[in-house]
């Protein structure tokens, strides 16, 4: 019944799409935070073991669950009526509801930036299969930017699972067959792999990162290798902007690198949805 009225109702279907949309936005707000002090602490521990080290890191349960989240200055407990997405910053005016300290906006604007994703997702794939994993890539790839954005990571202990992902979804044909995804998932990564090294043979310096290739691996995997070239080129152009931009506007030292991931996400993201029709409309033109 519930699946028929979301088939046939598209209002009803793209608004309970924002509401999951914030839901999940807020969740994505613990993974961006959590998961690289996870990873950090991991590595000390394994560096630890490795030299046998009698110091020990804090052992304390410290996940995406646990603890439970705390304003960073009085350590107030969130409850559940102040982690409502999006409404309780509004309602709190953007402050901490114990000491006053300003919540900072970017929290909300995640969550609003998913919600609105989610939501052109649904509405350019309908309620189909291709939806529900568009959207799972749509929320990976708003994690890894703002991990990239942040510290200049992208963890594989997500782009390596959908890599994966998109593999599998090949053999069922979700938005490409198998031999088409298997080529595009290896010449996504040894394209930008050999940029990597031609690179630095000329310039001695390295001028992208290992998670940059499995990046775009991931979206050979999911939109097949004939897209690739649209994602490198948008990803290239919008980096290029940006890249100039902060140099010649706010000063940003050039020898300081940029992350290249959330341009890369950007434009595979883009090419998910409208890859196809970007194609033709540029064959359309320069024929």
């Amino acid at each position: 019944m519930i699946v028929d009225l979301l088939q046939t109702n598209l209002a009803l279907l793209l608004s309970c799409t924002a509401l999951f949309g914030l839901i999940i936005g807020s969740f994505l707000n613990v993974v961006i935070h959590r998961l690289p002090i996870m990873m950090e602490r991991d590595w000390r521990a394994q560096c630890e073991e490795f030299l046998n080290d009698n110091e020990t890191t804090e052992n304390t349960a410290f996940n995406l669950l646990a603890p439970g989240s705390r304003c960073p200055k009085c350590e107030h407990s969130i409850t559940a009526l102040e982690n409502i997405p999006l409404a309780s910053y509004l309602w709190l005016k953007g402050r901490c509801s114990e000491c006053g300290t300003p919540i900072s906006p970017r929290y909300p604007i995640i969550e609003l930036v998913t919600a609105i994703l989610s939501v052109t997702v649904v509405w350019h794939f309908g309620f189909t299969i291709q939806a529900a994993a568009a959207l799972a890539l749509t929320w990976a790839l708003i994690t890894l930017s703002m991990i990239d954005f942040d510290q200049q990571l992208l963890p594989d202990s997500i782009t390596l699972p959908f890599l994966w992902l998109g593999l599998i979804l090949s053999l069922f044909g979700v938005f490409v067959d198998s031999h088409t995804s298997i080529i595009g998932a290896l010449a996504g990564y040894l394209s930008l792999w050999a940029i990597f090294h031609l690179f630095r043979l000329l310039t001695g310096k390295e001028g992208m990162g290992y998670g940059d290739f499995k990046l775009l691996a991931l979206f050979g995997a999911w939109l097949g290798w004939q897209l690739l070239p649209v994602v490198i080129l948008l990803s290239s152009l919008v980096g290029a902007v940006v890249g100039i931009s902060l140099i010649v506007l706010r000063g940003h030292d050039r020898n300081i690198p940029i992350p290249f991931g959330p341009y890369l996400a950007a434009a595979g993201w883009i090419a998910m949805l409208w890859g196809q029709d970007l194609t033709q409309a540029y064959l359309a033109w320069a024929t």
